[in-house]
């Protein structure tokens, strides 16, 4: 199934319980689609949300709203229902609002150009914590439940590791000669993977993030732009060459190409809430769809739940928040760190 959206696509994201999917276009604008198989999509919504481009988008508070972010340095909440918008932060971040995830049923988490992370609580109606977590882009963020820690990895080539009940950066890997794109945690928590510029999978073993425990480079030389994790021994990969791939860890190996998108990047992947389909973003401007278990068909196609992450690390773990020089570049300094007390008032 595929959706000409018309503009070039930033980010994709899938409703938590309903057959409707997001994208945040690079002309500003908002689209919302219900899909459903074996029929043609239907626009739902078509919004001008940012002045820039759309690069981030996400559903919160379980899908009645839609809350993207945009170089122009605002974070949008509008209405899925009416397509209003519900509450706009103008200077959310001193730099490009580059990605958004979801935490919690009442936190979002939103990185920047210049490496700094944002946890935006929607019940109390504030930013709770900020971190200057990395000297360059946030390309990629995911969250340990269980132990409050949000992963975040950058274009200085580093993961960073920022504990929410401290509100500190508990501890940050040292400086890869590749640029860290895309990020997941598996094996029940114990290993975090890292999708890189040159293609090759870091794994970093929980609690020791100073430096990777193991490489995968059969995905080399196609950069790793997105990860998407299918259960706790597999994970779907977004390739520069246009490929998405099905590929397990420890053992590590690249089980089988399970579809192309196009010859560009692929920029994206999701899954749908009922995992049937995955849904994939790259240059140009067809959003597609695939059909889950025709893509697995014969790799083992159950799709687990997602395990509860296990904090098996302490608070004594490897902790280092020393952020020494990139040799990639200093650190720049954002000006505006402040966050907007009334942001969510209305949400």
């Amino acid at each position: 199934m595929e959706i000409n959206l018309g503009k070039l696509p930033f980010d994709i994201d899938f409703h938590p319980s309903s057959s409707l999917i997001a994208a945040g276009l690079i002309n500003g604008d908002l689209l919302l689609y219900r899909y459903a198989a074996d029929t043609l999509p239907e626009r739902l919504l078509e919004v001008h949300a940012h002045s820039e481009s759309c690069r981030a988008v996400r559903f919160i508070n379980e899908g009645r709203a839609i809350v993207t972010g945009s170089p122009d340095c605002s974070i949008l909440a509008t209405d899925i229902e009416t397509g209003s918008a519900i509450a706009r932060l103008e200077n959310s971040h001193g730099a490009a609002v580059n990605r958004l995830i979801n935490l919690t049923e009442s936190t979002i988490a939103s990185g920047d150009d210049e490496g700094c992370i944002k946890v935006w609580d929607t019940r109390q109606r504030s930013c709770s914590n900020s971190f200057d977590a990395h000297e360059e882009y946030i390309s990629d963020m995911t969250f340990a439940s269980d132990s409050m820690k949000l992963l975040g990895t950058s274009g200085d080539g580093t993961l960073s590791v920022c504990n929410l009940r401290r509100n500190k950066v508990q501890t940050r890997s040292e400086f890869s000669e590749d640029e860290l794109l895309s990020v997941v945690i598996m094996k029940n928590g114990r290993k975090v993977i890292c999708g890189t510029q040159t293609g090759t999978l870091l794994l970093y073993s929980w609690g020791f993030f100073k430096d990777c425990s193991d490489r995968f480079v059969d995905l080399s030389p196609n950069s790793v732009d997105a990860l998407l994790k299918v259960d706790e021994d597999r994970v779907i990969t977004g390739s520069e060459n246009g490929l998405i791939s099905l590929v397990g860890i420890l053992p590590n190996r690249i089980i089988q190409p399970i579809a192309e998108h196009s010859e560009y990047p692929v920029e994206r992947l999701a899954f749908s809430h009922d995992k049937k389909f995955l849904g994939s973003i790259s240059h140009d401007p067809m959003l597609k769809l695939w059909d889950l278990d025709d893509l697995l068909q014969g790799s083992g196609n159950t799709l687990k739940s997602d395990s509860a992450v296990a904090d098996s690390d302490s608070d004594e773990m490897d902790v280092d928040i020393s952020l020494s020089k990139s040799s990639k570049g200093t650190k720049r300094k954002n000006e505006s760190k402040g966050c907007n007390n009334s942001f969510f008032a209305d949400l």
